[in-house]
């Protein structure tokens, strides 16, 4: 295998001892492709602002009233320290692995492993949604193109359904599998039209508020920005669970890290760019939308529980009129889609890697010769997302949502090992300077321990069979059963793969180690 550079770049200050492991290896993936904007916007897509921001928006005013915006900053607090842990991660070793092979590292092979495995299953559980929400999408907005009911109805079509999800995916996989720069092109044009259009919906719902228009709307009050006002802990903490999930698929700009230019640094800081339009995106639009027409549960308050799963159909006639509002329909479709079609980058490439480290079968190592893509992972990724969703829908839809609520656990099972693998690998480093102590130590430390708490808090209320769908399984919640059965699952394929590949569970792979140098801005 060919080992990855990892020489201090042109403008870097090299300070202490040398980065980089000399285990860890190149995957052959087309360097150079994505620049600054171009990470930040894949970012930004795969978190997909828009159809976060329908799907939960009402439901966080749901669980905390007026307290939504304070809610949207809360969820912001974790995401922003753990992200300071993926960039110095990064910076020490730019690899497409990360997670999987920051915490192999810090923590050896078999918390490494599984913690990759929590990454890949968070993301084939997000690509099934996504395409389930861009399905319908599609067919509402044809209806309301067309003017005819019966075309939007054909989403109700079980058979219809899940053959265009199945399309969608398919170009999805077929884009990622052309590489990053077809990627990168797709993407300036659908973020900027999901970008363009909140922006119109903030303008013309705060015109809305400042006319009255509406009557549940509300004056603006600082008090909306106090996490401390929310009524119950029980209501924080799931107002908070909604709130990270908004952010979760900012770190695909890491993942895309072997073909940025400028590996060590420019995901890093494509990330935190990210961080801040999303946060920037949430609260005006959460703080706009409870002025026009207020967060309670009758008419069209955010709190509707009639509206609250798919806020914009809502609000999108009565706030924007009947034909921009077609444009809102449009840009949720834009925003599911082009997430879609993101979040492949992250599975595969940590296929790719566990693959190369010999943690997955051989074949997942190989990349296209033309494109420099991982091209049998992500194909391996669309398979595996179309035969997700297909068997859910077909099983039972109740499966299909308490799946999705077991989301959230996923993705703070791997966001607070990778934080705490961080602190971990770079401890001998902490005493060296005030910075090394705070964004090294004490701020991924903080992230961790809060996404942990919400995984604790999470579990503990999903045992109850109320949580989600309402399904249980011999008395206990199908979100709880789904969330610890697919853990499960991956020790039971971690167990499987360790006695076909013992090199890598026995450490000759990759090493647990320390940092050797440190390269700072």
């Amino acid at each position: 295998m060919t080992q990855l550079d990892v020489r201090p770049q042109a403008g870097d200050t090299v300070s202490g001892v040398a980065q980089g492991e000399g285990d860890v290896r190149g995957k052959g993936l087309g360097k150079g492709s994505v620049g600054l904007v171009g990470s930040a916007v894949i970012g930004i897509s795969t978190v997909a602002p828009v159809y976060c921001l329908t799907s939960t928006l009402g439901s966080t005013a749901g669980e905390v009233g007026v307290q939504m915006p304070a809610v949207f900053l809360a969820g912001f607090l974790p995401m922003l320290l753990v992200a300071f842990a993926y960039r110095e991660l990064n910076k020490a070793m730019p690899d497409c692995g990360t997670s999987f092979t920051w915490t192999v590292k810090a923590f050896g092979p078999r918390i490494g492993w599984m913690c990759g495995w929590g990454l890949v299953i968070a993301t084939i559980i997000v690509l099934s949604n996504l395409a389930g929400v861009a399905t319908s999408y599609f067919w509402l907005l044809a209806g309301e193109i067309t003017g005819n009911p019966s075309i939007a109805d054909l989403d109700g079509n079980k058979a219809v359904h899940i053959a265009t999800c199945l399309t969608l995916i398919a170009v999805a996989t077929a884009i990622s599998y052309r590489g990053m720069t077809a990627t990168k092109g797709v993407q300036y044009t659908l973020v900027g039209l999901q970008l363009v259009v909140l922006a119109v919906f903030v303008a013309m719902a705060l015109q809305k508020a400042s006319a009255g228009t509406f009557d549940t709307g509300l004056d603006f009050s600082w008090q909306w920005m106090n996490p401390f006002a929310v009524e119950s802990m029980g209501a924080f903490t799931a107002g908070l669970s909604l709130s990270i999930f908004m952010y979760w698929g900012w770190d695909t700009c890491l993942t895309a890290n072997e073909e940025t230019i400028g590996s060590a640094k420019t995901p890093g800081r494509a990330s935190l760019i990210a961080m801040v339009v999303l946060v920037g995106s949430y609260l005006a639009t959460g703080v706009a939308a409870q002025m026009a027409v207020g967060s309670g549960d009758k008419g069209l308050g955010l709190g509707n529980p009639e509206t609250s799963g798919n806020v914009f159909a809502a609000l999108a006639g009565p706030v924007m009129g009947p034909v921009l509002g077609i444009l809102l329909f449009v840009a949720v479709l834009a925003s599911a889609t082009a997430s879609l079609q993101t979040t492949f980058i992250p599975v595969a490439r940590t296929v790719l890697a566990m693959s190369t480290y010999e943690a997955l079968p051989p074949s997942y190592a190989k990349v296209h010769p033309k494109f420099k893509t991982p091209g049998r992972a992500t194909v391996m990724a669309g398979v595996a997302t179309g035969a997700f969703y297909t068997i859910m829908t077909l099983v039972s839809e109740n499966v299909l949502t308490d799946t999705i609520f077991a989301l959230g656990l996923m993705i703070c099972f791997y966001y607070s090992l990778t934080a705490f693998a961080c602190a971990w690998y770079f401890r001998g480093d902490l005493r060296r300077s005030a910075r090394d102590l705070f964004f090294k130590g004490v701020f991924p430390v903080m992230g961790g321990l809060l996404l942990a708490a919400v995984f604790c808090k999470t579990l503990f209320d999903t045992w109850d069979p109320a949580y989600g769908s309402g399904s249980d399984v011999f008395g206990v919640g199908s979100v709880f059963v789904i969330g610890v059965g697919l853990l499960a699952l991956g020790l039971v394929i971690m167990f499987v793969t360790e006695r076909r590949s013992p090199a890598f569970f026995r450490g000759q792979i990759l090493t647990k180690s320390t940092p050797s140098l440190v390269v700072e801005d």
